[in-house]
């Protein structure tokens, strides 16, 4: 998706505060600054600048136009940033390109850096060096958090991800706090408020899609081996993990209705709301937890060996026209199916009412003991209604909806539990720790068959 000039700022290090179009440059140096201005001028932008405010009239560009301009002649790249500590006087031009962003965050979160590289678009190793080795552990620990593979060893952090993915990540570090870095269970949490909060604010009713499912495939391009939209829309995606069981994940792209122009999502404690029409959060629940999903199993935090398959559906709402129309191909080989989409906590959902098994008593039995394993109260098999599950379970693959936290659904009244739904990631997380039982239980005892109640 297009950034914003908020975004492109961001992912290059400049710290300038937008507020109703005007962006602050309080907090930036006049050298960076001034860095800025050369390349909106090299660009033809049409701005406004008093030295404590800019205003861009003129849209944003494309990243690809930014970074031929940001990353010209002057950049010099040498990578040395001393300075005292405490005081930010980071020269950004003398930064590589694509970690300018990185270190620049890091430095705001206290994090003191002293030299780095991008990589050179693999010609060398990326790295960022700190002052205190104990401030490289943390930084490796919130880099992997964000899904950016990274080890440290005494004072210095090597990164081990794509040049571009370094650009994300600085986006996603502007979004932490200086006073949560150390706790990185509440690190983790943020981050996945905040893939949460981002989805919330894409709309995308049935038959109008392509927003929101251009910036799940721009999310989960960097986690996966191969990624593409079928003839009917859908996004389908693979990862391989070595040999093992296939895991399908699946949730759907489209909400209800469309949002209300100006909502705001309003939040009290875990509770989410909008404060007009839908949340959209059936099925933007799912999704974060399948994003959040991919990004932990790319760094291995879990182990698990076989292959993940994604499918995020279009049409949902209106009848499951996108699963329906899933190549049969690509479900070839698929052992056993995992489906975000379920109203309330705590719901295993085995079946469509009393009409349709989406698989074998164990097989959900199997969900409430990793549940109960892991720490997570509450999940229980039930019965539930129409969803995508039941595509799948037709192609005779072992299947549950899983709850994902939201509530009224629909209406105007919608809402979401926040901490329900990380629970659920928490849970899929568990269940594909133990692959190897969940073979076993899907399949050992012979898939279904006589799929339909008498």
């Amino acid at each position: 998706m297009k950034k914003t000039w908020q975004q492109l700022f961001i992912r290059q290090g400049f710290q300038l505060q937008e507020e109703n179009g005007v962006f602050n440059c309080l907090q930036e140096t006049e050298t960076n600054k001034a860095f800025l201005l050369r390349s909106l001028d090299a660009l033809h932008v049409e701005y406004k600048y008093d030295r404590l405010s800019l205003e861009i009239s003129t849209p944003a560009v494309s990243e690809k136009m930014w970074l031929a301009v940001i990353d010209g002649p002057e950049r010099k790249g040498y990578g040395d940033v001393w300075f005292e500590p405490g005081v930010d006087e980071l020269e950004l031009y003398g930064l590589d390109t694509y970690i300018s962003g990185i270190v620049r965050e890091f430095n705001r979160l206290g994090l003191q850096t002293t030299m780095s590289c991008d990589g050179h678009n693999g010609r060398r190793t990326t790295f960022v060096l700190f002052v205190r080795e104990e401030d490289a552990q943390t930084a490796t620990k919130i880099l992997n958090a964000i899904g950016i593979k990274a080890r440290s060893r005494a004072s210095q952090v090597n990164i081990f991800s794509d040049r571009r993915e370094l650009l994300d990540a600085a986006e996603t570090l502007h979004t932490l706090d200086k006073e949560s870095i150390n706790d990185m269970k509440a690190v983790q949490r943020q981050l996945f408020h905040n893939s949460l909060e981002n989805l919330l604010s894409i709309s995308g009713a049935s038959e109008n899609e392509e927003a929101i499912r251009e910036y799940v495939k721009e999310q989960l391009t960097p986690y996966v081996d191969h990624i593409t939209v079928d003839p009917a829309g859908n996004l389908l995606a693979q990862k391989t993990y070595g040999h093992g069981p296939t895991i399908l994940l699946n949730a759907h792209l489209d909400t209800y209705e469309e949002f209300e122009p100006g909502r705001v999502i309003q939040k009290q404690g875990n509770i989410w709301s909008s404060s007009k029409g839908i949340l959209g959060a059936d099925d933007r629940a799912g999704i974060a937890v399948l994003l959040a999903v991919a990004k932990r199993l790319h760094l291995r935090e879990r182990k698990f060996r076989g292959t993940i398959k994604f499918i995020f559906t279009v049409k949902e709402e209106i009848g499951l026209c996108g699963a329906k129309q899933v190549d049969e191909t690509f479900l070839w080989g698929v052992n056993a199916a995992i489906v975000v989409d379920r109203r309330g906590k705590g719901d295993i959902v085995t079946s469509c009412g009393n009409t349709q098994l989406f698989c074998t008593p164990e097989y959900g039995a199997f969900f409430e003991e990793v549940a109960a394993a892991e720490g997570l109260k509450g999940w229980k098999c039930t019965q539930g209604g129409s969803s995508d599950t039941r595509i799948w379970a037709e192609h005779g693959i072992p299947s549950v909806n899983l709850s994902v936290g939201y509530q009224n659904e629909h209406t105007d009244r919608e809402s979401l539990d926040v901490e329900a739904c990380y629970e659920t990631f928490e849970l899929v997380c568990g269940i594909l720790a133990q692959s190897v039982d969940l073979y076993r239980i899907a399949n050992g005892r012979g898939r279904i068959v006589n799929r339909v109640l008498r």
